[in-house]
């Protein structure tokens, strides 16, 4: 996943970083709302996690400029206030979900995952195309019962685009999965996808990931 994290707490962020990109994920830290919503609207998040108390305006006037941009990635809200009208309030700016501080590791990351599945069209955490499978939580696949040897970046373009079946993506939005906001190297998403599509082709799924001349990818099998 690649997430947008929207907190003022250097110590707090600085770990989310590091725990969640342990997990395969690729982190965005914004110290506060200015910088969030410029990472936002110009980068392909799947998720943001924004803290309510940030130093240059509240968090949740932040999750109401991301909707208004058109921002449509799943919104968990991160905040140490306990009464209920701040959250109702957040979740009416449009934020997906609420987590109280302090919270333990993997509630978040369940609760992000579950996110994700949901705005993707996915309820269940592996997503299914005929015999291959991936485990969004285990971060592994299967194909054909036999577990698939993937490195951890291909694992990420695979689970993106398997993700967004059936809609093209574009190379510069693969880089910007796997390197966030550096730079990266075009031709390392051509030999990422081509030793992907071999080991698709190896357990029987020819042809799963399309190049659309022009434009990029586009994974042509259904999933569910």
């Amino acid at each position: 996943m690649r997430i947008l994290v929207v907190e003022d707490d250097p110590i707090l962020s600085h770990h989310l970083k590091v725990q969640l990109e342990e997990m395969g994920n690729v982190v965005q830290v914004a110290p506060n709302a200015k910088e969030g919503l410029y990472q936002a609207t110009n980068y392909p998040i799947e998720v943001a996690v924004v803290d309510l108390g940030l130093p240059d305006q509240d968090g949740i006037s932040l999750i109401a400029q991301m909707r208004e941009a058109d921002v449509r990635a799943p919104v968990l809200i991160l905040t140490a206030r306990v009464n209920w009208q701040d959250k109702v309030e957040g979740l009416n700016a449009g934020a997906d979900d609420y987590l109280v501080k302090p919270f333990q590791k993997e509630e978040l990351v369940a609760r992000l995952n579950a996110l994700v599945r949901r705005s993707a069209g996915f309820v269940k955490t592996v997503i299914t195309c005929e015999h291959l499978e991936l485990d969004l939580a285990a971060k592994q696949v299967t194909l054909a019962n036999e577990p698939m040897e993937i490195t951890a970046f291909e694992y990420q373009i695979l689970e993106y685009l398997m993700r967004h079946h059936q809609e093209v993506v574009s190379k510069q939005r693969l880089l910007d999965v796997l390197y966030g906001d550096k730079d990266g190297d075009p031709n390392t998403i051509e030999v990422m996808v081509s030793r992907l599509r071999k080991k698709l082709n190896a357990g029987g799924l020819d042809n799963s990931i399309a190049t659309i001349r022009g434009q990029g990818y586009k994974f042509s099998r259904s999933c569910n």
